[in-house]
């Protein structure tokens, strides 16, 4: 049967709402003053990672899903609800929202999906609640638990609302599958009006606006929303602005839209050079750093790794292209060593992956690399079959970008990585390749910040708000769903035992050993045949 539990505060909270109430009654404060003091809220967006190393500990062997206008952030990065409706109170600059959209939390292999509903933000409490439903199968028969306005974290409330540092409370632990969680730092949320197209100027019409303008010493030049006064010294109270999000990536910057060069390359003909950014797979990168294989990655040969365990860059292309036919051919030099496991010296994870080489006929085709697993080599390894978002290969100013080539695992993959299936997403593709020799490539190449060579140290430390720190490469990763690396570009975090939930954790790695040891296994019965 299932178990439900309600919140044990919102009996006292609604005593407390109508006791406030009854004394503004009794001080002469009408209805009409009440309701002037508010104003109505509409198009909020909610921007929250719960805690970046449970998402990597999820994505290791499970995933989330989005719905109801809900979105994550590429790379496993930070969830999005929207439609935020809610009221705005004037005289305690506080406001209270709630958003539409869902997410569940899923990991087949642990036995759990929790889904969450009815997100709320409400600044005066400081606090984010929500709907909570969680399956647990780990036991065998279901065990489903569910809540109503969960209280997931606290809110360090400010002004802006934006990148405000939360804390995870006893429930979220509850139900996200470890008490270590009660009391530690989650990711940062931020709360914004969602910026809307304006409408073309007009100098002659100055029609009035329906909010209550700002006061002259605030330095907003547009609001949709009343604003705390100037002279309110709290940091606390939020006033809620129409701060803008990032510019549409729709929208093309000036240097998208310039012109070739008088003396273009030909159509076809031999590649100058050129880099491929990928960073294979973030909760992979993750996991050889992390506390259960307490490995490193090193990058060799003049490839690079971006700071914070981050994506790779591989460079000096050489290949072939054909822009008319939209065919491309490009290896590149540089490779990365991936090394865990260590037990006297030795390892259970060594893998090497060299000789990159990418091919693209229509929009459609292959990454290849060397395999060096354990001493036991393969050449030309499909891993990964790609598909980019057009078919056509166009060059500007000598070069060809192809940037976000979605990248899914292959059978002959999987058995180099052993604990992810064919068909699995891997980190996407960016490439860019020079078709003369003069021809500028875009500045750092690839995916991510590019780094030095050398090495990502071992299992990382937890740090502060919104992220951890990997290996003492002394980067900090996290934020609002701005994230270096990742399935698709995003970011990375060596998690550390106490961040992960103790029982699963145990069979997670098991899990990931057998299956890694497995795949070293066929590999050599494979070339012991041959």
């Amino acid at each position: 049967m299932p178990v439900r539990r309600r919140r044990s505060t919102a009996l006292a909270a609604a005593v407390a709402t109508a006791a406030a109430l009854g004394a503004t009654a009794l001080a002469g404060l009408g209805a009409t003053t009440a309701s002037a003091a508010e104003r109505p809220l509409t198009g909020y967006e909610l921007t929250w990672g719960i805690k970046q190393s449970y998402r990597t500990y999820v994505g290791m062997f499970g995933g989330f899903t989005p719905s109801g206008g809900a979105t994550q952030a590429a790379g496993n990065g930070a969830f999005t609800f929207v439609d935020g409706t809610g009221t705005y109170d004037g005289s305690a600059h506080t406001v209270d929202l709630a958003f539409q959209g869902g997410l569940v939390s899923k990991s087949a292999a642990h036995g759990f999906e929790i889904t969450f509903s009815d997100v709320r933000f409400d600044s005066k409490a400081g606090e984010l609640t929500a709907d909570l439903k969680k399956v647990d199968t780990s036991q065998g028969a279901p065990r489903v638990t569910e809540g109503d306005d969960v209280p997931l974290a606290t809110v360090a409330v400010t002004r802006e609302m934006t990148d405000m540092a939360t804390t995870l409370t006893a429930e979220a632990g509850e139900y996200l599958g470890s008490a270590s969680y009660a009391g530690a730092a989650g990711d940062p949320l931020t709360v914004v009006k969602k910026a809307t197209p304006e409408p073309s100027p007009t100098p002659t019409t100055s029609a009035p606006t329906t909010e209550p303008s700002p006061t002259p010493s605030q330095t907003q030049t547009q609001t949709t929303e009343p604003q705390p006064s100037a002279t309110q010294t709290s940091t606390a109270a939020p006033g809620p602005t129409a701060t803008a999000t990032t510019g549409s990536s729709s929208s093309p910057s000036p240097s998208a839209t310039a012109t070739a060069t008088a003396t273009q390359a030909p159509a076809k003909g031999a590649i100058a050079d050129g880099t491929l950014g990928w960073g294979v797979k973030e909760s992979f990168r993750a996991y050889v750093v992390g506390d259960v294989a307490q490995g490193r990655v090193t990058v060799s040969g003049g490839a690079s790794q971006a700071a914070g365990n981050g994506a790779f860059t591989f460079e000096d292309a050489t290949g072939t292209y054909d822009t008319d036919a939209g065919r491309l051919t490009a290896s590149f030099r540089g490779a990365v060593n991936f090394r865990g496991h260590e037990s006297n010296g030795a390892y259970g994870l060594d893998l090497t992956l060299s000789n990159f080489k990418v091919t693209l006929d229509g929009g459609t085709g292959e990454l290849t690399a060397d395999v060096d697993s354990l001493g036991t080599r393969s050449a030309g390894v499909v891993l990964a079959d790609l598909e980019a978002r057009t078919a056509g290969l166009t060059a500007r100013n000598d070069v060809i970008t192809v940037d976000a080539v979605a990248a899914t695992l292959t059978e002959a993959g999987a058995k180099v990585f052993g604990n992810y299936p064919a068909g699995t997403a891997l980190d996407a593709v960016d490439l860019a390749v020079a078709l003369s020799d003069d021809a500028r490539l875009p500045g750092g190449g690839g995916s991510g910040t590019s780094g030095g060579t050398g090495t990502t140290g071992g299992a990382g430390t937890t740090g502060g708000t919104g992220g951890s720190t990997v290996g003492g490469t002394g980067s900090t990763v996290g934020g609002t769903g701005s994230t270096t690396g990742g399935l698709t570009g995003g970011g990375s975090l060596a998690s550390t035992g106490a961040d992960l939930p103790g029982p699963a954790l145990g069979a997670a790695a098991g899990a990931a050993v057998a299956l890694g040891a497995g795949a070293v296994f066929a590999a050599r019965k494979r070339r012991s045949r041959a």
